[in-house]
């Protein structure tokens, strides 16, 4: 997973990018099909906005999160994340594995 983070009007410390790292290491224990994460993290006043795109097989998903700090809204981000990439996995391979059954099904034909 090739992972690039970059601010816009801040600088990225180590310590954001090291919480931002384990927070997403969270998604990857879901769906270990990850291409790759560009994060964006940003400020406008006292809103502090952060922006993921996650390249997946088959989609691209996009989740932002505002909060007045920074490590709030990072949190919040990878709830989010992990909602839709949980959602994308059952999709991809069918709510109750109905998918997998075609598979066996037609492999056994």
């Amino acid at each position: 997973m090739n992972l690039n983070i970059s601010g816009h009007h801040l600088e990225v410390t180590p310590a954001i990018r090291d919480y931002i790292t384990s927070k997403l290491d969270r998604v990857t224990r879901h769906f270990d099909a990850v291409i790759e994460v560009g994060v964006v993290l940003s400020v406008e006043r006292l809103q502090q906005k952060i922006e993921a795109t996650v390249h997946v097989p088959g989609k691209d998903i996009h989740v932002e999160a505002i909060d007045e700090d920074m490590y709030a809204a990072i949190d919040a981000l990878a709830d989010k994340l992990d909602r839709q990439i949980v959602k994308h996995k059952e999709k991809r391979n069918g709510h109750d594995g109905e998918s997998i059954r075609r598979q066996v099904v037609s492999e056994e034909e």
